[in-house]
């Protein structure tokens, strides 16, 4: 198959094209104008075509969709305020919608997250399915559930009104090299200072060569087709479980602050009631100040790969620890054999 890839150059994005690589497809891989294509290990892959273009404008995108089978849509924007994300990530998406449908390219695998979900109105203890309640009051999320939500909508709209062959995949922390510390681990204060929030909640993490592996499948199998799809790897740790993990493996850590789950929920609602009733919502909270965001990062849940495991007759490949070992390990994680190419019009 020849696969285009948003997104390619990202941290997930990088693994994807590596792994579609393996698999035998070839990848139209499109990146930023501005990214320093040297950095990506299959950069002068044979079997990879590189495409600059800037999503949040039409130019060439259309163009870049011809003879492509399906697309991976990976680009998306993580930092910066409401307006730089909704441009990167909802716009983005939009523009690449309407241009699959005017190059008349419909399979679609479009990758969604885990920060979707209803976390505040779902009980402790639940197990998070593709069928759990998506998050209903989206304004009290932070910018980054707001914009994906908005794109889940769009490319629901998108199947339904073209009947296009859609996957959401919606991966829970993807976790990997230079991205082993996240935000589910705690608040930060400083650069080198975090308050610890959590530490008996299950992380949903998945591997980033896991969900590689798991992103390709999908656009392998039609039985992908018309689904919505977690993903997460098996036996996942608590807080605690993977920080002493962090510790055995040796790696960098910022100074942290524990802090109990019950008494940070009770000031957040504290805070979150005050901003309500007396300032009007006027006052902008730190993440970890917001109830709504405290419970979608700490909260105790579990979940399921089931679905996964299934349709797309995926297992992640790595556990934990093998997946730390090779994150903080001097091999090359992305080596892609080089392709031997046919000659165009005989042997």
């Amino acid at each position: 198959m020849k696969l285009l890839v948003t997104g390619a150059s990202g941290f997930l994005g990088n693994y994807v094209v590596a792994e579609a690589l393996r698999q035998g497809h070839h990848v139209r891989a499109v990146v930023r104008p501005s990214s320093n294509e040297k950095h990506l290990a299959w950069h002068n892959n044979p079997a990879v075509e590189l495409i600059r273009l800037d999503l949040r404008r039409k130019n060439g995108i259309v163009d870049a969709l011809g003879g492509v089978d399906a697309v991976i849509h990976l680009a998306a924007a993580k930092e910066g305020d409401f307006y730089t994300r909704f441009a990167g990530t909802v716009i983005a998406t939009e523009n690449l919608l309407d241009a699959m449908i005017e190059a008349n390219v419909l399979r679609l695998i479009d990758i969604s997250t885990f920060s979707v979900y209803d976390y505040l109105r779902t009980p402790s203890g639940t197990t998070i399915t593709e069928d759990t309640l998506v998050e209903c009051d989206p304004l009290e999320r932070d910018e980054y559930a707001q914009t994906k939500l908005l794109q889940e909508e769009l490319v629901r709209e998108f199947e339904q009104n073209h009947k296009a062959q859609v996957t959401i995949l919606r991966p829970g922390l993807v976790y990997g090299r230079d991205n082993l510390w996240s935000t589910l681990l705690g608040g930060k204060l400083t650069n080198n200072l975090w308050l610890r929030i959590g530490a008996h909640a299950t992380m949903p993490l998945t591997y980033v060569e896991n969900c590689a592996k798991a992103i390709v499948s999908a656009t392998e199998r039609d039985e992908a087709i018309g689904q919505t799809i977690n993903i997460v790897d098996d036996n996942l740790p608590t807080q605690r479980v993977y920080v002493l993990n962090l510790a055995k493996h040796k790696v960098s850590m910022p100074r942290t602050i524990p802090v109990n789950w019950t008494l940070m929920r009770a000031i957040a609602w504290i805070f979150w009631m005050y901003n309500k009733k007396v300032l009007k919502g006027q006052a902008k909270l730190p993440g970890i100040f917001n109830p709504v965001i405290l419970d979608a990062r700490f909260k105790h849940f579990h979940f399921s790969n089931a679905r996964a495991k299934q349709i797309l007759n995926w297992k992640p490949k790595d556990s934990l620890d093998t997946a730390l070992e090779r994150s903080v390990s001097n091999i090359e994680l992305l080596h892609v054999p080089t392709p031997i190419l046919q000659p165009i019009g005989g042997s």
